[in-house]
């Protein structure tokens, strides 16, 4: 049995134990909250699934250059603040153009954050540490302590989340995550196809092998900041879409559920390894225990984010015991296949 695991590719297992979780999760609630498995789990989750796995996905491209982005959640609520603030006085204005200035908005914030890690060379953790609380501080500023209201927004962008592009049955495929889909497929085909995004890997696999291989190190950190601060503003839109009303705190709380779904999903936290299929398996995980914890009576609001706490924890620990074991067990197969070929030679 060991030497079967030991065959398979890493990222695989993870994908597979994942999958293994999810559903166990779901079994597991479905025994603790009534009337839990119908067509409006699936339907509750994939809506509210399509911001998070935006968020995720921007996150993953970060963690992949061994860097971290903790003022993503102040990016998403700047913009959809920003965004709610333009298309209220503009309702006029295409759809084209609100999510183009969404993602522009997010992405600029994105490239403060790539300036200041890449050239600067402050650490990613007290950086965007400092820029959550800066972005979010301006956002207080912008907002001069208004809201955004449904009431003010052009009735299309209301309309959005919930707009059924394919209907099976009870189970809704909404544009919104059909949306959120596609881009995840694309930065995946990007990652997997593309020569320049495969940069990412090979500078948070190794900064100095990547420079002397002839990659710029600076311009793909800042590149991975920039692309997670844009798909942060499309978030951002999505986020305005789905609630409406927009205050000052919108996606606090986003920088913990990014980390979580992406290391839940096999992003190896000290760079170099992961899929943004994984992050959005582990986005839908995270949702998916925090929409039944608030269902199920046992578990109060504070407890939520103990548990994202602890899945953190434990997917880490588990990433690196796995590695290691893994590791071990191919060094030990290549170790008895040489001796075995020695064998023969001799």
């Amino acid at each position: 049995m060991g030497n079967f695991f030991s065959k398979i590719n890493p990222q695989t297992l993870r994908i597979l134990a994942l999958v293994f979780i999810l559903i166990s999760v779901v079994l597991f609630f479905s025994t603790q909250v009534p009337n839990y498995l119908n067509g409006r789990l699936f339907n509750r989750i994939s809506s509210s699934v399509a911001i998070m796995a935006l968020i995720a996905t921007g996150q993953t491209l970060v963690i992949l250059t061994r860097n971290i982005d903790l003022s993503i959640g102040s990016i998403v609520g700047f913009t959809a603040y920003a965004t709610g603030s333009l298309i209220s006085n503009n309702p006029e204005l295409s759809w084209v153009f609100v999510v183009g200035y969404s993602i522009a908005v997010g992405a600029g914030f994105g490239a403060v954050n790539g300036l200041i890690v890449a050239y600067f060379k402050v650490p990613s953790i007290i950086a965007t540490l400092a820029t959550m609380a800066l972005f979010r501080s301006y956002l207080v500023e912008f907002s001069d302590a208004k809201s955004i209201t449904s009431s003010h927004l052009p009735q299309w962008l209301v309309n959005f989340p919930n707009t059924k592009l394919l209907e099976i049955g009870t189970l809704q495929f909404r544009a919104a995550f059909v949306v959120a889909l596609v881009v995840v497929l694309l930065v995946h085909f990007a990652l997997t196809r593309l020569r320049p995004a495969r940069k990412f890997y090979a500078v948070g696999s190794n900064p100095e092998a990547a420079e002397m291989a002839g990659i710029n190190a600076k311009a793909t950190v800042f590149a991975a900041f920039t692309f997670a601060g844009a798909l942060a503003g499309l978030a951002g839109f999505m986020f305005l879409a789905r609630f409406g009303n927009i205050t000052v705190v919108a996606g606090l709380g986003f920088e913990l559920k990014s980390v979580a779904a992406s290391v839940l999903g096999g992003v190896n936290i000290f760079g170099g390894s992961g899929t943004v299929f994984g992050a959005l398996i582990g986005a839908v995980l995270v949702d998916l225990i925090d929409t039944s914890l608030v269902r199920w009576d046992l578990v109060s609001e504070f407890s939520r984010e103990a548990v994202l706490g602890s899945l953190i924890l434990i997917s880490v620990t588990a990433d690196a015991v796995l590695m290691r074991r893994l590791i071990a067990m191919r060094i030990k197969r290549e170790k008895k296949k040489a001796e075995a070929e020695s064998t023969r030679e001799a």
